[in-house]
């Protein structure tokens, strides 16, 4: 019974992890996010957290600070290899916290998914989910 549900979990983890179809940078470009929901915990902020795409792959955003850099995006899996922060410290304790999880994940490489008007980046340690804002001018 034990390595059924074992071998069941692991077909399962299978379909999962693996997609014939990836984000393409051509779905993100000149499209605007907001921070909806850190590892399923809504996100509330005074201002919107959002991660915007240009030209290119060029990423901006906010989280406490500011960042920008160039992105590249490859079989789902996006890494921003120069990224600029401005480094002010946040009153906000999970604004700061969000500033080094974000900031690892572009570095790092970070699984992208957009599904619809929804923007998943996701690790194996963190998902941030972010919604379609509106079209960059």
């Amino acid at each position: 019974m034990t390595v059924a549900l074992l071998a069941a979990g692991m077909m399962l983890a299978g379909c999962v992890s693996t997609s014939d179809v990836t984000t393409q940078p051509e779905q993100l470009q000149h499209h605007r996010f907001v921070l909806e929901s850190v590892n399923g915990t809504n996100v509330t902020s005074q201002k919107p957290l959002e991660l915007s795409f240009g030209e290119d792959m060029h990423i901006s955003g906010n989280m406490c600070n500011q960042f920008t850099g160039k992105g590249k995006l490859s079989d789902g899996d996006l890494t921003v290899q120069k990224l600029t922060v401005t480094r002010m410290l946040c009153t906000d304790p999970q604004l700061n916290k969000l500033d080094s999880t974000l900031k690892t994940m572009l570095r790092d490489g970070v699984q992208v998914d957009l599904t619809e008007d929804q923007l998943t980046l996701g690790t194996s340690n963190d998902s941030l989910v972010y919604k379609l804002a509106d079209l960059m001018h």
